[in-house]
């Protein structure tokens, strides 16, 4: 193998590192804008009734 060919190896190699990275990176951003999101979610109405203690007709 020449200097020529183990140089752009060596650059490919550098190229993959650098792309896994910015995904990595990118994935992070991600992740935490979801997480930001589903927190910020109200909970659903059955788990949090307003109308808790007063009689509610079951057969409507």
């Amino acid at each position: 193998m020449d200097g020529i060919t183990s140089g752009a190896n060596v650059q490919a190699q550098v190229l993959q590192a650098a792309g896994v990275y910015a995904m990595k990176v990118a994935n992070n951003a991600v992740e935490s804008t979801m997480m930001t999101l589903l927190s910020s979610v109200q909970p659903a109405a059955y788990n949090n009734p307003p109308n808790l203690g007063t009689q509610v007709d079951v057969r409507a």
